[in-house]
């Protein structure tokens, strides 16, 4: 009879070392989740966005969204394990002026890299090329604004000649101009080895095909990859 009372007591000993296992094991598991929770969130915190802001050679007009070249230069960027996220900010028939009343709305998520293409519409509606350079000037001081630290590409345009020598003259000099007194970076020209060519443009000779948009993301990410290389260094 006597040892009963030593058996119940290391019974209640080993109930109590399960039970502080049990214990330690759930507090390890809860520390491991924690842990894991702050990795993920840091790395939300490291993702950065690139605003793709323009009109229907942006948006891809014709094509399906992953067809554009925001969304195959979010491709490369995901090959190269660059914690970027591009934004598709494009909007077919978009002017200049639209651009500057639609940008405050966007504003409200923070920007590091800023491409803006607009001015196109523009052009080929006639519109004084005066009027876009302070259209555009406007949309980059309020990005500027909101995002002190963001870095503005601006893609150059270009319009046919079929326009007069003058105007297509002057409204080239609208983003070489622009790039120079507002400092940003400046893709000569957007669609550099599309335009003109009708088996990279669709039936309306101004939209590229999907190969278009290909050439016309490789033009900007020669301007885009050293701003995002340098920025990961």
């Amino acid at each position: 009879m006597k040892l009963f009372p030593l058996y119940f007591l290391f019974l209640l000993f080993l109930l109590g070392c399960g039970q502080a296992a049990q214990e330690n094991s759930v507090e390890t598991a809860g520390e491991t989740q924690t842990t894991a929770s702050n990795e993920k969130q840091a790395r939300s915190e490291r993702t950065k966005t690139i605003l793709f802001f323009g009109n229907s050679l942006t948006a891809g007009y014709g094509l399906e969204p992953d067809q554009a070249f925001p969304a195959l230069i979010q491709e490369r960027i995901d090959s190269l394990g660059l914690p970027y996220k591009a934004v598709n900010a494009g909007v077919s028939g978009e002017t200049s002026a639209g651009g500057k009343s639609r940008i405050d709305w966007l504003l409200k998520q923070p920007i590091d890299i800023f491409v803006l293409e607009l001015g196109a519409n523009d052009g080929l509606r006639g519109i004084n090329p005066s009027d876009t350079y302070k259209n555009l000037a406007t949309i980059i001081d309020k990005v500027r604004a909101k995002n002190p630290k963001v870095q503005v590409v601006l893609a150059g345009m270009q319009m046919p000649p079929s326009m007069g020598q003058n105007f297509t003259t002057e409204f080239k000099e609208v983003y070489t101009r622009m790039a120079q007194e507002k400092g940003t970076v400046l893709i000569p020209f957007l669609l550099e080895g599309v335009a003109g060519n009708r088996e990279l443009n669709q039936g309306d000779g101004i939209h590229p095909t999907i190969e278009g948009q290909k050439i016309l993301a490789e033009n900007v990410w020669n301007v885009l990859a050293p701003l995002v290389l340098v920025k990961e260094s």
